[in-house]
Parts: structure tokens; sequence; C-alpha cells
């Protein structure tokens, strides 16, 4: 009898450990490109302060495009990419500004729904609604 209980106890626990992990990310934040990331590491946003908005500047990516990583660094898997005169919010610099942050809308999508204009009282990771990511310095068109 004792094993009878134990094992749905056993199915409980699985269950509810299972419900209590993060929800894997959105189709559109898949890899572009084949292989699974080395690491992720989140936007943070609110990095200014609460006085100002959650991600300082609106950019553009400059001619060519370029690609969004999960975390900074080359090494990392392509989650994106963005074609040139893409609209992207800048929330945070790594690397002596060699790698930016970004939240940027799905095409088609208003950019506005992001919510990165708005301030947060405190730093965070960007949970959503849009997209978000790392590109290198030098690839966007600031206050563009």
């Amino acid at each position: 009898m004792k094993h009878r209980i134990a094992l749905p106890f056993v199915a409980l626990s699985v269950a509810a450990l299972t419900a209590c992990s993060q929800p894997a990310p959105p189709a559109d934040n898949a890899p572009a490109l084949a292989g699974e990331p080395i690491a992720t590491r989140a936007v943070m946003i609110g990095t200014e302060g609460p006085s100002l908005p959650a991600c300082s500047s609106i950019s553009r990516v400059k001619a060519g495009g370029t690609d969004v990583y999960w975390a900074p660094g080359e090494a990392r898997a392509v989650k994106a990419k963005l074609a040139g005169g893409a609209r992207v919010s800048l929330c945070e610099a790594a690397d002596n500004d060699a790698w930016f942050g970004i939240v940027f809308a799905a095409p088609g999508t208003d950019p506005d729904m992001c919510g990165v204009g708005k301030s947060v009282q405190n730093v965070r990771e960007y949970q959503g609604p849009c997209r978000w990511g790392w590109i290198k310095g030098g690839t966007v068109q600031l206050g563009g």
C-alpha cells in the first residue's frame, strides 16, 4: 500500500516542479540559425533610473542589417536577424559599448506595445511582450 501512495505523490511533485519552471521562449525568439544558444543573458531595462524611460534610446539598424544574439559575444548562437532601418530600443550596454541589449517589435507589430518608453521603478530583466537580444556596437544609428 505504501508504494501505491508514493507513486502518485512523486508524479504530483514532478508536475508541481514543472509548473514552476520558466516557460520556453516564444517561437519568435528561436535561433535563426541552427544550434542551441551557448548561453543567454536577458536584457536589463531601467538601467538609467526610475525617472527615465526603461530603455534610453530608439535607434535604427544601419544599412546591411545585423544579427541579434542570445548574449553578448560572437560565440553565441544567432536568435534573429534585423534588416537595415529596423527600429530598436537600446536598453543596456555591455563590454564598453561593444554590445547593446535591445528590445524590438516583430515585423508588422506596433513598437509602442513593447512598453519600454515608460519608466520602471527598479532595474529588471525585460520579460516581453516584444523580442529582445544583443547586437554588436556600431550596428545602429543612435537616435534614428
